[in-house]
C-alpha cells in the first residue's frame, strides 16, 4: 500500500514507471479490442467467425503474458505517492484494482482451458501453437462460463475504475490521472 501525501504539483517521483505506464495502457487498449470481439462472435457469418476467434484469444492470451509483466513491474517497483483519500475511498480503489488484475490474468487462463476442453488448440497469431493442458473435457461449457463471467465483471470494474478516474479529474481536480500519462 502506498502513503498518501500532500503535494502541490506533479513532478516524475509522482508518476508511475515508464514499464508501469506503458503496460498499463497496452492492457487498456487490448481489453478494448478483445472485449467486443468475444461478444460479436456469436453473431458473426460463419465464414468469418473462426477470424474473430482467431484475433479474439491471439489477443486475449497476449493480455495475459502483459498482465503477468504488469504485475512483476508492480512488485519491484510498488506505486509512488498519491494524492489524500478519505479511507472509503482508498479501500473501493485498492480492492478494484486488486480485482481487476486477477479478472485480467485469470480471464484469459479460463479461455485457453476452455478452448482447450472444447478441443481446440490455441494458434497464437499463427507463430505458435500452445498445446492443450487438459485436452477435449466436458468441463468446457464451465470453464467458458467462468470466462464469460469475468469478461462481463472485467466491464464492470473497468467501469469503476474509469469512474474513479472522471472523479478524480474532473470533481477532485487532483492529478491521480496525470501519475498513468
Amino acid at each position: 500500500m502506498t502513503m498518501a501525501v500532500p503535494y502541490d504539483h506533479l513532478s516524475e517521483s509522482w508518476r508511475y514507471p515508464v514499464a508501469s505506464r506503458v503496460f498499463h495502457w497496452l492492457v487498456a487498449l487490448l481489453v478494448l479490442i478483445v472485449w467486443p470481439f468475444g461478444m460479436v462472435i456469436e453473431f458473426v457469418k460463419e465464414d468469418v467467425k473462426l477470424d474473430f476467434y482467431f484475433i479474439h484469444e491471439s489477443f486475449g492470451f497476449l493480455i495475459l503474458w502483459l498482465m503477468l509483466a504488469r504485475l512483476a513491474v508492480r512488485l519491484i517497483n510498488p506505486p509512488p505517492p498519491r494524492p489524500p483519500l478519505p479511507v472509503w475511498q482508498e479501500r473501493i480503489a485498492g480492492l478494484n484494482h486488486a480485482l481487476l488484475y486477477v479478472a485480467l490474468i485469470a480471464q484469459p487462463v479460463f479461455g485457453f482451458l476452455a478452448t482447450n476442453a472444447f478441443g481446440f488448440p490455441l494458434d497464437w497469431f499463427g507463430l505458435v501453437t500452445v498445446p492443450s493442458p487438459i485436452g477435449k473435457s466436458d468441463l468446457a461449457p464451465t470453464l467458458m462460463s467462468v470466462h464469460v463471467f469475468l469478461g462481463w465483471s472485467i466491464l464492470v470494474l473497468f467501469a469503476l475504475h474509469i469512474a474513479g478516474v472522471l472523479h478524480h479529474h474532473l470533481i477532485r481536480r487532483d492529478p491521480m490521472l496525470e501519475r498513468m500519462l
